[in-house]
Formats: structure tokens, sequence, C-alpha cells
């Protein structure tokens, strides 16, 4: 994947609304990775600077072209409102009214909302997890008692008896 990320780098190198970069998170860069939840290698970032998100699409040079002509240039914000449609502007005039204070606590709290989401899904996964493997090991164990019970001798004894049967 690196050489299609350099090539993309090279691709934007001169756009004045676009960053396309990559950063070490194992040295100078490890606080920035921290900040916006990088955790494995490779990650693709994208969006507002201050609200990135998670890149999903394919990893060729060509699918990562195509996402960043068609996704990467200047977003809806307060220094940006002519790409914002009338909704945004208005949820932006909304926000800008608020003391920093409000807005503030109000990110909090959509924050942690988000993470108790997060957490309950987290737990509902490895609840699943566990029924998963209980599952299994269920499954196992009931096809080793049927096993056991003579399973193999039985297609023994019946293949050897068709044999014995098709000689008559």
């Amino acid at each position: 994947m690196k050489p299609d990320w350099d090539k993309l780098i090279e691709d934007f190198k001169d756009s004045s609304s676009s960053l396309v970069a990559d950063v070490d998170c194992t040295t100078e860069g490890k606080s920035l990775c921290e900040t916006h939840g990088v955790k494995g290698y490779p990650t693709i970032k994208y969006g507002d600077p201050s609200d990135l998100k998670d890149y999903s699409g394919g990893r060729t040079y060509e699918d990562l072209k195509k996402f960043a002509d068609e996704n990467l240039g200047p977003s809806c914000g307060p220094d940006t409102l002519d790409v914002c449609s009338d909704e945004q502007k208005a949820l932006i005039k909304k926000f800008q009214a608020m003391s920093l204070g409000k807005l503030d606590a109000k990110v909090r709290k959509a924050d942690k909302e988000i993470a108790k989401i997060e957490g309950e899904h987290a737990t509902l996964l490895e609840e699943m997890q566990k029924t998963m493997e209980a599952a299994e090991k269920k499954k196992e164990a009931d096809i080793k008692a049927i096993k056991d019970a003579g399973l193999t001798l039985m297609k023994v004894v019946l293949a050897k008896g068709k044999d014995a049967k098709k000689e008559l």
C-alpha cells in the first residue's frame, strides 16, 4: 500500500485545499495518533482535522484516488460556509450563538453518549463471542459423542454388508 499512498501524496502535493500525508505514530507523530485514536497501522483518516473519520475503502491507488477526488477538499464549517447546506448553516449559527462553556458541555455529553454506546456494543460482542465459543465446544462434544458411540464402526459394517450383498 505504501507505494500507492506515496503516489497519492504526490498527486495532492500542490493542492491548496486538500492534504494527503503520512504520520509516523512511533516517533514525532505519536501524540497526534493518540489524539485521533489511531491504534493499528496503516490507518487512514480523513475530514476536518478537528473531527477526523476512519476510511474503510479499498487500498489500491485507484480506490484511494477515487475516494480522494470525491471527498477531499473544503468541508462545511464556520470558515467555509459556501460549501454548507442550509441545514448545516443553521446548525453552525445555532452553535456559534452558544457560549463556549455550553458548547463544550454539549460536546462532552455527546462524546460520553458515544462512548457508552461503543461500550455497550463491545460488551454485546464479547457476550456473543462467549456464546459462539460455548456453542462451538458443545457442537464438537456432541459430534465426538456420536462418533465415540461407534459411528466409524457402523459405517465400516454397513459398507462391508453392502459389499457382501453385491456379491450375492
